[in-house]
């Protein structure tokens, strides 16, 4: 089954947030996966270990509790956000192989320009010179996914200095825009649904726009 791309421009977190749990609550056997890219308002998400000793100053920007998998991150304007809407009961493989899939694509994506990116074990992401370029993290509920990838394009990355990125203190956060000049979100987005449908599926998918 093919996976549908839809671009939903500048979204409220709490929003599309409700709307991915719905979507996984009414999916059924026949709903085609779907990979939303969003950009987001700043906010600080906690994963579901809640560890709110990662957050060190937040000042004026929300903090708001999910149920995906992974510690503290932040999501503001200039990150392209994919959230990944995934059946994994019909397709061949695991939570982890998916993780692993989305890391390659982006990896792939940045290599393409260039940029020498990697992964770190035990530490789900991607990573440019030892600083995080774009986190993951998944959840799995009645055997789809939701939730998914945060890539840092061009942004202002002092927040992160309010937390301890992925629950990691010290880690430093990077973005496209310090290797490659004038990159934006507009233009990763046209781009990046083809690195993802190439390790996800193997359809060409169906870029559209929502209101």
């Amino acid at each position: 089954m093919s996976i549908e791309v839809k671009d939903l421009g500048v979204r409220d977190y709490a929003e599309t947030y409700q709307a991915m749990r719905e979507f996984n609550d009414q999916r059924d056997k026949s709903t085609e996966d779907q990979i939303w890219l969003l950009e987001h308002q700043p906010v600080y998400t906690l994963g579901l270990s809640d560890k709110t000793e990662h957050l060190l100053n937040t000042e004026n920007i929300p903090v708001i509790k999910t149920d995906r998998g992974g510690q503290v991150t932040y999501h503001g304007p200039g990150q392209l956000v994919a959230y990944l809407l995934i059946d994994l009961k019909r397709r061949p493989y695991s939570i982890k192989k998916l993780v692993s899939l989305i890391e390659e694509s982006i990896i792939e994506y940045l290599d393409d320009y260039d940029i020498v990116a990697k992964r770190k074990a035990g530490a789900p992401g991607v990573y440019v010179n030892e600083e995080k370029i774009a986190a993951l993290g998944i959840r799995v509920r009645k055997g789809c996914s939701y939730h998914g990838l945060a890539l840092n394009i061009n942004m202002d990355l002092k927040p992160f200095e309010g937390i301890n990125p992925c629950g990691y203190e010290g880690l430093i956060c990077t973005q496209l825009v310090n290797f490659k000049k004038d990159i934006s979100v507009s233009e990763v987005k046209k781009n990046i649904a083809k690195y993802l449908l190439k390790h996800l599926d193997k359809s060409d998918g169906l870029l559209s726009d929502v209101a």
